[in-house]
C-alpha cells in the first residue's frame, strides 16, 4: 500500500498519456513501414488493400506486446527531461524486444503473412519516434517557455553559478540547478579538455579551463562554484579546492557520485566541502578477497567499538559479512548509536551485539571470549589525548599498557585466531606518556607473537581527519565563533589520513598478518598545520591575518613538533608489502624476563598513582623525557 502512494494524479496522468502516444507511435511506426516496403504498389488495386487489411488484423496485439515489454523494462519510470546515454540504451533494448516477439510469432504462427522487412523498419521508426518525442519534451522544458509553463520563472540572477567539469556529471549538475532554482542559475562551465572550449552544455557556455576558475568568476559574478568531477582525486582535487575557495564564492560537490546519470533528486544532490575534500588522496584498493578470506562468516570482536575509528571499523567489517559482531566499549551511547545505524543499515536482525565492559577488567573480557569465542580482534581501545595523559600517566598505563595485555592474554587463552592492535606515530620515538604506553603495546603484540598460537599485529598510523578531539573540528569551531584559531607552533606538522581510508588499510594489514609485525600505513607527505589553519579560514570566507587571527600558543606538554612514522632502527629493514600503501617492520629481539619484569614495575607504580609510573616510564622508553606536568599527579 506504501509504494502505491506514490502515483499521484500528476504521476498517473503523464504515465497514462505516454502510453497512449506510444500506442499511437508503434501504430503509425507499422504503417508507415508497410508504406515504405510497398515501394510504389500502394497504387495496386489488390496488393495494398490486402496487405494492409493483414496489418489492422494483427495491429492490436502488436501494439499490446510493445506496451506490455515497455512496461516491463519500466520505460515509464524514467524522468526524461534528466535521460543520458544509459536511458536510450535501455530503450533500445526495451524495443528490441518486441521486435523479436513479432518476428517469432509471424514467422511460427502465421507464417511470413507479415514482412521481417517492415518489422525491422517499424522497430527503428519506433526508436526514432519515441527517443525524439522524449527529446523535445526535454528541450521544452529547458526552454525559456517551457520553464514560465512549470513557473520556474524565479531564476536568480544574483546567484549565478559555475560548474566545474564538463561531462556527463557537469550535464547532470546544470539539469539539477534548471529543475530546482534553489541552487542558483548556471551561467557558466570550466573543463580542462580543449575540443569542448566555446562549445554549451545544455544551453550553458563553456568558457575556460580549471586554471581559469578565479578570473571567470570575478568576469561572471559567480555566486556558487559546483565541482562535478567525480574522478578529481589527490593532489589534483586538492588543487582545485583552492582555487574555488580563493575565490570566496560559495563552494559545494556532488555529494554522491552514484546519482549521476539518475534522475535528479530535489534534495541533496550537492554538499559543502568537508576536512576530507582538503586533504583528499587517491583511494584505497583493497584485495578484498584476502579481506574476506579472514572476516566472512567469523565472529569479530572490536573493542572501543563506538569510537572514531573503532565504529568505522565495524562499519567496514560489516561489508564482508561477519558471523557476528561483537562491539565492546565501556561508553555504551556511541555504541548503541552505531549500532541503530548498522540495523537501519541492514535490518534489525543484523548480525551485531554490543558489549559494555573495559579492557582493564580481565574478567569481564573472559566472559566475553568464553560466551561468545571471537577469532578476530581488532583492539582500538584505548586513552589517545597527549596532554591529558601528561597530567594523568598513571590511567594510560592501566587503560592502554595494562588493557591491552588483559587482551592479550584472554584471547590466547580463548583460540582467538587473529589479533590486530591499533598503534600510532606517537610510538616511534615517543616524548609523551601516551606515546610511551602505545610503544608498550607494541612490544606486547610482539611478545604474544612470538609465545603463542595467535597471529598478532600491530598497524601504526598518525593523525585521523575528524576523529573526536582531532585539530580540525577545533579549528573549525573557533572559527565559527570568530576566532581566535589557535596553533601550537607555526612550524608544526603532522601526518592524515581519513577515518574510512585508516580502517579500510587496517582490514588489509590484518589480511596480511605476519605475526609480530608492526604495519606502517603509507601517509602520504606530512601537512603543515599553519597550511591547513589558513585553507580552512578562507574556506569560510575570512581572510588570514586580516579578520581572522591566527594565535601561537606553544606547544602543549608532550607534544612533537614533527611525528614520524618508523624508528632509526627500522629504517633500513622496513620493507614493502604486497599491498602498495602498507609497509611492514621487522620483529625486534625483547628480552622477556627483563620486560616483564619492567613491566609488574610499571602496574604497580600505576596501582599508587605516583610519579614511579613516569620514572618507570623513562627506564623502559630511553627516548622518553618527562615534562613538569607528569609530575604534577
Amino acid at each position: 500500500m506504501k509504494k502505491m502512494n506514490h502515483f499521484t494524479p500528476r504521476v498517473v496522468l503523464r504515465r497514462t498519456f505516454l502510453v497512449l502516444l506510444d500506442a499511437a507511435i508503434v501504430a503509425f511506426s507499422f504503417y508507415f513501414a508497410l508504406l515504405l516496403r510497398a515501394d510504389g504498389a500502394a497504387n495496386e488495386e489488390v496488393w495494398w488493400p490486402h496487405n494492409l487489411q493483414i496489418l489492422y488484423h494483427h495491429l492490436p496485439w502488436i501494439v499490446a506486446v510493445y506496451l506490455v515489454c515497455f512496461l516491463a523494462g519500466g520505460l515509464y519510470s524514467i524522468l526524461w527531461k534528466y535521460a543520458g546515454e544509459r536511458d536510450l540504451i535501455r530503450l533500445a533494448g526495451t524495443i528490441a524486444v518486441p521486435t523479436v516477439i513479432v518476428y517469432l510469432v509471424n514467422k511460427t504462427l502465421i507464417h511470413g503473412v507479415l514482412f521481417n522487412s517492415a518489422n525491422a523498419m517499424a522497430a527503428v521508426f519506433i526508436l526514432l519516434l519515441m527517443g525524439g518525442s522524449r527529446l523535445a519534451w526535454r528541450l521544452f522544458l529547458n526552454h525559456s517557455l517551457g520553464e514560465r509553463l512549470r513557473g520556474n520563472t524565479s531564476k536568480d540572477p544574483n546567484r549565478p553559478v559555475m560548474i566545474v567539469g564538463a561531462g556527463e556529471a557537469g550535464g547532470w549538475a546544470i539539469n539539477v540547478c534548471k529543475t530546482n532554482t534553489l541552487y542558483g542559475h548556471p551561467v557558466v562551465a570550466v573543463d580542462d579538455d580543449p575540443n569542448k572550449l566555446n562549445q554549451t552544455i545544455h544551453g550553458v557556455p563553456i568558457k575556460g579551463t580549471l586554471e581559469q576558475i578565479p578570473d571567470l568568476c570575478a568576469k561572471y559574478s559567480i555566486h556558487t562554484i559546483i565541482i562535478a568531477i567525480p574522478t578529481l582525486k589527490g593532489s589534483r582535487l586538492n588543487h582545485v579546492i583552492d582555487l574555488c575557495v580563493s575565490t570566496h564564492c560559495a563552494v559545494q560537490i556532488l555529494s554522491d557520485p552514484q546519482l549521476v546519470g539518475a534522475g535528479a533528486p530535489q534534495q541533496g544532490a550537492f554538499r559543502e566541502l568537508n576536512t576530507a575534500d582538503f586533504l583528499s588522496r587517491e583511494e584505497v584498493t583493497l584485495d578484498t578477497a584476502k579481506i574476506s578470506g579472514y572476516l566472512t562468516g567469523k565472529t569479530v570482536l572490536v573493542t572501543g567499538g563506538g569510537g572514531s575509528i573503532g565504529s568505522e571499523l565495524c562499519r567496514q567489517v560489516m561489508r564482508f559479512h561477519p558471523g557476528k559482531l561483537l562491539i565492546f566499549d565501556i561508553y555504551e551511547n556511541c555504541a548503541y548509536e552505531l549500532q541503530m545505524e548498522l540495523q537501519q543499515k541492514y535490518g534489525r536482525e543484523v548480525p551485531v551485539t554490543v558489549l559494555i565492559g573495559s579492557i582493564r577488567d580481565k574478567k569481564r573480557l573472559d566472559e566475553v571470549f568464553e560466551t561468545y569465542h571471537p577469532t578476530v580482534v581488532f583492539h582500538a581501545a584505548a586513552h589517545k589525548h597527549v596532554p591529558l595523559m601528561e597530567v594523568s600517566p598513571a590511567e594510560a598505563v592501566k587503560n592502554n599498557v595494562l588493557g591491552t595485555k588483559n587482551l592479550l592474554t584472554s584471547a590466547s587463552e580463548h583460540g582467538v585466531e587473529r589479533l590486530v592492535q591499533l598503534s600510532t606515530d606517537k610510538a616511534v620515538n615517543p616524548t609523551s606518556v601516551m606515546g610511551c604506553t602505545k610503544r608498550l603495546c607494541e612490544m606486547l603484540i610482539q611478545t604474544f607473537a612470538g609465545n603463542t598460537e595467535m597471529k598478532c599485529v600491530a598497524v601504526r598510523f598518525g593523525n585521523v581527519l575528524g576523529s573526536h578531539g582531532s585539530v580540525i573540528p577545533l579549528f573549525e569551531s573557533q572559527i565559527k565563533k570568530g576566532g581566535p584559531v589557535t596553533l601550537t607552533d607555526p612550524n608544526i606538522e603532522r601526518y592524515f589520513m581519513t577515518i574510512p581510508e585508516a580502517a579500510q588499510l587496517v582490514l588489509q594489514a590484518g589480511a596480511l598478518a605476519e605475526s609480530g609485525s608492526i604495519y606502517v600505513l603509507d601517509m602520504g607527505e606530512p601537512v603543515k598545520i599553519m597550511d591547513l589553519a589558513e585553507q580552512l579560514i578562507r574556506f569560510y570566507g575570512y581572510e588570514p591575518g586580516v579578520n581572522m587571527e591566527i594565535k601561537i600558543v606553544g606547544l602543549r606538554p608532550g607534544e612533537k613538533l614533527y611525528e614520524e612514522l618508523m624508528m632509526d632502527e627500522e629504517q633500513d629493514k622496513m620493507r614493502r608489502t604486497e599491498h602498495n600503501k602498507i609497509f611492514v617492520a621487522p620483529p625486534r629481539n625483547i628480552d622477556l624476563a627483563v620486560f616483564y619484569e619492567q613491566l609488574q614495575d610499571l602496574f604497580a607504580a600505576a596501582a599508587h598513582n605516583d610519579e614511579g609510573v613516569v620514572d618507570q616510564l623513562e627506564k623502559m622508553i630511553p627516548t622518553f623525557t618527562p615534562t613538569r606536568e607528569n609530575l604534577k599527579l
